[in-house]
């Protein structure tokens, strides 16, 4: 059973609700929320702005095509991206931006690529971002304390996180497509808190204990909660990160997850461990392994 939980009894620290968000980090590795501040209304319109986005003509789209780039940030083409060596390249078309921060020469920081049109896009994709980063960081303080550690440990570890936001389009799945073709073949996120909004299709999956594949589904307003290998890592496994896929049906479906991830230098080994291990440095090798164009310069 995946809880769902209210957010604002996140933020009121309500014990019962913190009891069902420890145990859904520590033994599912997901959940879902609602009344985080975001309406239903506000995400219909991040969506529809997604769509108008993605039903551009190709050639306007590949004006903004990260494959041009050595950085996430921009269009991504169907196939462009291969989240499981197993499986083909996932058939999905996705658009990324991010935190800029250009003269650090980091290609986590990289400056984002914006399309011409449709008009509007970038002003509401923005506005998104800035409000997704300050959900994600209430929502991972309540994690924080709900494992037992200070609720403002992460704090200063994301001031300039390497958060990245993506507009997800799953097409209906191709004819053609076999048992190694997915929307996004079955991995774990890479980072720490992923704060997932759809149009409410079905679609995502997820693994659960019993090896059985699992339907997640929440609507505009509704959030899919999951963590990273990142966040699991530097909890020492407290905190857990679970595969997850979409398959694909007859619908399209269009998804927008924050990846909110630390800054570039946080160290995020094991805590107490005394190890060192740069969250950018496990960012960037994780990319290098699943983005096609950064699989032949990195």
């Amino acid at each position: 059973m995946i809880p769902r939980l209210d957010a604002a009894k996140i933020v009121a620290r309500d014990p019962e609700t913190l009891d069902q968000l420890r145990d859904g980090a520590e033994s599912i590795g997901f959940l879902t929320v609602h009344n985080t501040g975001i309406s239903a209304a506000r995400m219909r319109f991040v969506l529809a702005a997604y769509r108008a986005f993605f039903d551009l003509p190709m050639a306007e789209k590949q004006a903004v095509d990260m494959a041009v780039t050595g950085a996430n940030r921009g269009w991504g083409a169907p196939g462009s991206e291969q989240v499981d060596p197993q499986a083909n390249p996932d058939y999905k078309q996705v658009f990324d931006c991010g935190f800029e921060a250009p003269d650090t020469g980091l290609a986590v920081y990289a400056p984002n690529l914006w399309p011409d049109r449709p008009e509007g896009f970038r002003e509401v994709i923005e506005a998104y971002y800035r409000d997704a980063l300050a959900v994600a960081m209430t929502l991972l303080r309540g994690v924080a304390e709900a494992i037992g550690e200070d609720a403002h440990y992460f704090d200063d570890k994301f001031d300039q996180p390497m958060a990245l936001l993506r507009g997800n389009y799953y097409p209906p799945r191709p004819d053609w497509a076999g048992d190694k073709d997915f929307g996004i073949a079955a991995h774990t996120d890479y980072g720490c808190l992923t704060l997932l909004g759809t149009d409410g299709v079905a679609g995502l999956e997820v693994l659960n204990r019993d090896g059985d594949w699992i339907a997640v589904q929440a609507g505009p307003g509704d959030f899919v909660i999951n963590f990273g290998e990142m966040l699991e890592m530097w909890t020492k496994g407290r905190v857990k990160a679970t595969l997850h896929r979409v398959r694909g049906s007859a619908e399209e479906r269009i998804s927008v997850p924050l990846f909110f991830n630390p800054n570039h230098d946080t160290n995020v080994a094991p805590m107490g461990s005394g190890q060192v291990i740069l969250a950018g440095a496990h960012l960037q090798k994780r990319f290098n392994e699943t983005y096609l164009h950064m699989k032949k310069t990195g």
